[in-house]
């Protein structure tokens, strides 16, 4: 975690040392050296390692990076993230999904951290299918792809409303729920897809297999998996005392769902996240001038 105490007592120490240094010395420019416009010290940002927060995450990293401070990613499970956030073990997340995919978490601690806000609008979680399946709500499910639906990591807010979704329709009352991991699933719908073979998987946009292949949400009638959601920012408490440039970057970021698309896609095609992320801020500056606008002076 920081180190503001120290810090701060440190800057006492060189401000008190500046000043009695310019009293003894007609040089003007000694004083010069201070690091008025800069920032410094170390942050923890946690993230669920779906592919939609490792774009966010590196990029927000990125952009705290850029203006000096030391950054730490640290991936964790949904609702380990949750709890970091809240104990002060991390100083932030960018991966809140809201209002129904972390639900629970945001029951359970919202009220140990600061809500920021919403960082990206018409999020979506549900069953996803192939464009060539002959099949459009989840209604029309029979006995496609062997009555089993792929999903990812156990305890995942998607894979929570699929297991609801087979005790509210009657028609999957015998299907089941296979999970893995997000990289495990994208595989297996790659690997159906290339040879037009039936799958359903959990899924959720942002995400870049909608870029990449042609896919449908199926109908849910029940609303089991609930309508549009955002992605939220939560910051742990006393952040804007301990961080303020941090904290406003943070208040400040926000970006659409085909920015994050963008990112998420060319780290899918190979490249490192963090070069990925470094890419997309080298060609969004004015967005990312908005984000840090006030913190860094000119």
């Amino acid at each position: 975690m920081t180190n503001n105490t120290w810090k701060k007592l440190g800057l006492t120490v060189m401000s008190a040392s500046a000043l009695f240094l310019a009293a003894c010395s007609d040089d003007s420019n000694d004083s010069d050296d201070s690091a008025e416009g800069t920032v410094d010290g170390e942050i923890e940002l946690a993230y669920v390692s779906w592919d939609s927060e490792i774009a966010s995450t590196n990029v927000i990293g990125q952009v705290l990076e850029d203006v000096g401070y030391d950054v730490k990613l640290t991936a964790l499970d949904n609702a380990i993230m949750w709890e970091a956030v809240a104990n002060d073990e991390a100083d932030a997340m960018v991966s809140a999904w809201l209002p129904g995919t972390h639900a629970p978490q945001f029951e359970n601690y919202s009220d140990q951290m600061e809500h920021l806000g919403p960082n990206l609008e018409g999020a979506k979680i549900g069953l996803v299918v192939p464009e060539y399946m002959d099949v459009d709500s989840i209604e029309d499910l029979s006995d496609e792809a062997d009555m089993a639906i792929t999903g990812i990591e156990p305890g995942a807010g998607v894979v929570a409303a699929t297991e609801t979704a087979l005790e509210e329709y009657e028609n999957l009352s015998d299907w089941e729920v296979k999970t893995s991991s997000s990289g495990a699933m994208v595989t297996q719908l790659k690997d159906a897809y290339e040879n037009e073979e039936e799958i359903i998987v959990t899924g959720w946009s942002p995400h870049w297999k909608f870029q990449s292949y042609d896919l449908k949400y199926l109908d849910d009638s029940k609303e089991v998996f609930g309508g549009e959601e955002t992605i939220d920012t939560f910051v742990r408490e006393d952040l804007e005392d301990d961080m303020s440039e941090a904290y406003q970057i943070l208040d400040n970021f926000y970006w659409e769902a085909s920015d994050m698309e963008s990112v998420m896609l060319e780290i899918q095609d190979g490249t490192d996240p963090e070069e990925a992320a470094e890419n997309w801020i080298n060609d969004n500056q004015d967005k990312v001038a908005e984000w840090t606008d006030g913190v860094i002076e000119e």
